[in-house]
């Protein structure tokens, strides 16, 4: 059983993936009532927390029931990042997590994120001052290397282990490739069988269904996966890839009763945490993955989307209820 740090984790845990404007606390709460083992927040950057930008500090919100938890951070300067890392101490997460996976330009032009890839004596260095700056177990979220040309996630990860770092999740594809093509497990094979690393390795990449679990788990040997984008509306992944695994068969698809509650529960707490305004207005992204190829369902899509008032929104939630009651998922 991978353990970071005094974190016992299970047999296999499954991790979900801090994701900007997703992994907020009550998507969190929805993911840990159906299974995920192991939660980071958004990636907070380091020079906002010491601003005391409003939006980086908000993201510092972690509850008792998501534990174990992480806090992830990102930035390019060493001396920020350090003094980040002891802003975050001060919430006490269960471990903090430097993100040098991120590949979007905003973040990669700052020289952090998936850019530290360009120079890995930099990501050493921002690493041993996240380390300096915090009590907890740090742990690296990065990709395989800058482009196809330029993979060195294997010096990466024996450098990262040789400062202190305590678990390292891949994302198995380039800076280049972004989200695109195909992601590359090979990789992470190589690096987990590598007899120098005794760090948990987690992999992530296109992970969307509990038959790719099975096999990822099987084929490469890490000792979990992390999922993102296929948690996003559909939370329910992760209890359905542990019970494949322990039975090999498919827990039934979610019925529109636990689509229904599911959605609700996150526009409910999405106002508690945000304000009803906010929690409305941003809820609204989630409701076509909630719903997502129901026939019939544009027209109450559109009132999702555009309906200001928490109470009608509620009675939409009935409405549909009520109007596919007898719907069947196939």
């Amino acid at each position: 059983m991978p353990k970071i740090g005094n974190i016992q984790l299970p047999d296999f845990p499954l991790l979900l993936a801090p994701m900007e404007d997703v992994s907020d606390p009550p998507f969190r709460r929805l993911c840990k009532l159906h299974g995920a083992d192991l939660m980071y927040s958004e990636f907070i950057s380091s020079e906002g927390l010491i601003r005391d930008a409003i939006k980086s500090r908000q993201k510092l919100d972690i509850f008792d029931y998501e534990r174990p938890v992480g806090i992830q951070i990102f930035g390019g300067d060493e001396e920020a990042m350090e003094m980040s890392a002891k802003i975050v101490d001060t919430v006490q997460p269960d471990l903090v997590d430097i993100n040098f996976g991120c590949p979007v330009k905003k973040v990669v032009c700052k020289g952090a994120g998936a850019g530290v890839l360009k120079d890995v004596d930099l990501m050493v260095r921002l690493t041993k001052a996240v380390i300096k700056g915090t009590n907890l177990p740090v742990t690296v979220k990065t990709r395989l290397g800058w482009d196809e040309n330029s993979i060195n996630i294997d010096e990466v990860a024996e450098r990262l282990q040789d400062v202190g770092v305590q678990a390292l999740t891949i994302h198995a594809r380039t800076r280049a490739q972004m989200y695109k093509g195909h992601s590359d497990w090979s990789h992470i094979a190589r690096v987990k069988n590598n007899p120098r690393i005794a760090m948990p390795i987690f992999g992530n990449g296109d992970i969307d269904s509990p038959e790719k679990a099975l096999e990822y788990k099987n084929k490469y040997g890490i000792d979990g996966i992390m999922i993102g984008r296929a948690a996003i509306g559909y939370p329910w992944i992760f209890n359905e890839i542990k019970h494949y695994f322990n039975t090999g068969e498919h827990l039934p698809q979610p019925s529109m009763k636990d689509r229904i509650e599911a959605a609700r529960n996150h526009l409910i707490w999405s106002m508690e945490w945000k304000g009803e305004r906010v929690g409305i207005v941003e809820m609204r992204r989630h409701y076509t993955n909630y719903f997502k190829g129901i026939h019939g369902f544009k027209d109450f899509k559109q009132r999702l989307v555009t309906t200001d008032d928490h109470n009608a929104l509620l009675q939409i939630f009935e409405e549909i209820r009520d109007a596919y009651a007898n719907y069947q998922f196939v």
